[in-house]
């Protein structure tokens, strides 16, 4: 299952070679809501693996974007204990562009990789194919 959220990247990591075979990079959005009038701001963390490690470097730490990302758990156990660890696994990002306050901020679709090469999941024809 794939998820979404937009917010403003606040923290871009160096990309971290975890063995000879494996990458990560990790990156910070914060999101920010208002419940009745009190502001509650969030810090999401992400990574990204392998070769989406490159997916951040578009992007200036300020930037309003959409994070695309799969929820990843695993269980670890040492030494007689157990511990469980959640992952946010981002795939995918695009820029977002900044609106009037109060608006939903619309995509720019024009840098986003996946509309160039046709994987989009909007498209701007009448086509029923």
């Amino acid at each position: 299952m794939s998820f979404e959220i937009t917010g403003k990247l606040i923290v871009k990591y160096n990309t971290v070679q975890r063995s000879e075979t494996f990458k990560t990079r990790e990156f910070v959005i914060e999101k920010s809501e208002d419940f009745n009038g009190r502001v509650i701001t969030n810090y999401i963390k992400f990574q990204a693996v392998q070769d989406r490690t490159a997916i951040v470097d578009r992007f200036n730490e300020g930037d309003m974007v959409k994070v695309y990302f799969n929820i990843k758990g695993s269980r670890w156990e040492k030494d007689g204990r157990v511990n469980y660890i959640t992952n946010l696994d981002a795939w995918r990002m695009e820029s977002m562009m900044q609106a009037a306050p109060g608006a939903d901020p619309q995509p720019n679709y024009n840098t986003s990789q996946e509309a160039f090469n046709g994987n989009s999941s909007e498209t701007n024809d009448d086509l029923p194919f």
